[in-house]
């Protein structure tokens, strides 16, 4: 845009090549010069006052990170852009909320986070020597990089009144492909976080310890199920009442809070979870070549 182009309070960075989202936040951080660094994906769309109450946040010296609400910008295009949205709101104002309570988000979000700079170029050189599979990583970028802001000692934290709306994949291809690597750096992570857990409030350990054995624990009744199913030609109904109404519950408290009682139809999210996400929450260290 010629008229960000010829404002002198910003500075456009142009990269011979794609060197993936990393390499580019690392040379536009070691480029910087204010003592904040805001991050945002290319599809993100900021409410005006996104940066304000982000770097109201910041103001206690003790943050190192602090994210925003997402939302999703294209929530209205198909049935799935309104499951993920209700999908984003759940795991902004239910996990990462309870998580902010103790000064300790997993993982700031990369489509609105906000990052302190003094604190980033402390971590620089471990951000970008995160190996995978003797590679270097290309994934996985905001929760590791959280993750190094805790283990430096900073709070990260979430601030609710700042939203910020990102494209959302309409199609269950392009939206399970999103996924693989977002579960792939969930348990990758998670190793590197267990260091961390003695020094933080014990809720979090409960709650790191929970996404990860949850899954598991789902695909054991699900796999159990489906052997009663086959060995005895009987139904597992007490299977399936309890998941129903773990997930009535679930939903029904959401709508409560949100005040919308679309979140009622979040209960899709549980087969859609049980037939697509668990199965490719078992592929999380599987090694794709480009």
């Amino acid at each position: 845009n010629d008229t960000y182009a010829r404002d002198p309070r910003f500075n456009f960075i142009l990269l011979r090549e794609n060197v993936g989202k990393r390499m580019a936040q690392m040379a536009a951080i070691r480029r910087s010069s204010g003592d904040l660094v805001l991050n945002v994906d290319s599809d993100s769309t900021l409410a005006s006052d996104v940066v304000t109450k982000l770097a109201l946040k910041m103001q206690n010296p003790e943050i190192g990170a602090t994210m925003g609400q997402l939302t999703a910008s294209n929530r209205n295009d198909t049935w799935l852009t309104r499951l993920i949205d209700m999908e984003y709101w759940l795991a902004c104002n239910e996990e990462r909320a309870a998580q902010a309570r103790f000064g300790a988000v997993m993982c700031c979000c990369g489509p609105c986070a906000m990052y302190r700079r003094s604190a980033l170029l402390l971590l620089l050189d471990q951000y970008e020597s995160q190996f995978f599979w003797g590679k270097p990583s290309d994934f996985g970028e905001d929760r590791h990089l959280t993750i190094l802001m805790l283990k430096a000692g900073f709070r990260t934290e979430y601030a609710p009144d700042a939203i910020a709306a990102t494209v959302v994949p309409d199609r269950m291809g392009p939206y399970l492909r999103q996924q693989l690597p977002s579960a792939r750096s969930t348990f990758r992570d998670t190793f590197l976080a267990l260091r961390l857990l003695p020094g933080l409030d014990r809720y979090i350990t409960l709650d790191v310890v929970g996404q990860n054995l949850g899954p598991l624990l789902l695909a054991f009744a699900v796999l159990a199920g489906v052997a009663q199913v086959a060995l005895t030609a009987t139904v597992p109904l007490w299977t399936v009442m309890m998941m129903a109404a773990m997930t009535m519950i679930r939903c029904s408290v959401a709508a409560f809070r949100a005040r919308q009682l679309r979140f009622l139809a979040f209960s899709l999210h549980t087969p859609f979870t049980l037939f697509f996400l668990l199965p490719l929450k078992g592929l999380p260290f599987l090694h794709f070549d480009n």
